[in-house]
Order: structure tokens, then sequence, then C-alpha cells
């Protein structure tokens, strides 16, 4: 009598031929496929898109300025900071101010406008900083 030898080995071949008998398939029936379309609804008045923040510019010289979505640059010192402020505060109540300080600047003059900014009720105040390389 003869003695079986166990089979170790798996035979694919069927499986690929299926897999390949699959691809052609769904490669024929995805050109097929429709997407759907949205047809959104329409209003009258959309909401507006968030304003552009208030940039308060600290240079390395400890200067301030003002930089708007709107104007240019301006130069302003600690008590016009908060005048300008409280101005945008009214058109807006929630204006973002963003504070950009030169990397040169010491830590205790961006509190000190952080501060001021907190005491002017700002609610919204963020630090700028650069995306690292």
């Amino acid at each position: 009598m003869r003695q079986r030898r166990l089979m170790n080995q798996i035979n694919v071949v069927p499986y690929i031929d299926v897999m390949l008998v699959l691809l052609v398939i769904f490669m024929v029936t995805a050109p097929l496929i429709q997407t759907a379309a949205i047809d959104l609804p329409t209003v009258g008045k959309a909401a507006q898109p968030p304003a552009e923040p208030i940039r308060v510019l600290i240079r390395a010289d400890g200067s301030l300025a003002l930089r708007a979505s709107a104007g240019g640059e301006k130069q302003v010192s600690r008590g016009e900071l908060a005048g300008h402020l409280r101005q945008a505060q009214e058109r807006d109540p929630k204006q973002a101010v963003v504070i950009a300080a030169d990397r040169n600047v010491r830590y205790q003059a961006v509190l000190e406008v952080m501060d001021e900014l907190q005491k002017q009720q700002v609610a919204r105040i963020g630090l700028l900083v650069q995306q690292g390389r």
C-alpha cells in the first residue's frame, strides 16, 4: 500500500482567474455608473464669510502698527490702539484680532498688548506664527 504524501502548497491559479474576471467586470461597469448631482436650495441672502482679522503688529523696536483687511498698515501708539479696536468692535462684535510680533520682541511686550486687547473686551484674540520649514 502506497502512503499518501501531504501537499503543503496552495494552488492559486483559480483564484487569479476569478480576480481577473472580476477586474474586467468592474472596469467595464465603472464608466456606466452615474454620479449623483446635488441640486442645492437657494436663499435670498447667504451667510457672510467671516471677516479678515485685524493684525496688531509688534515690531522689534517695540512700535505698534495695525493692519486691517481693507486698509494698509497704520502706525499707532498703545493709547490709539484701544480706540481703533473699540471702533472695530462697535462695527462687528465678533471681529477677530491677531497679534503678529517680531521674533526678537520680548514676551512681556506681547503680553502687554494681549492684556490691552482683553481690557477692550476683544473676545477673539490669536497669535500669528510662521510655519517651520
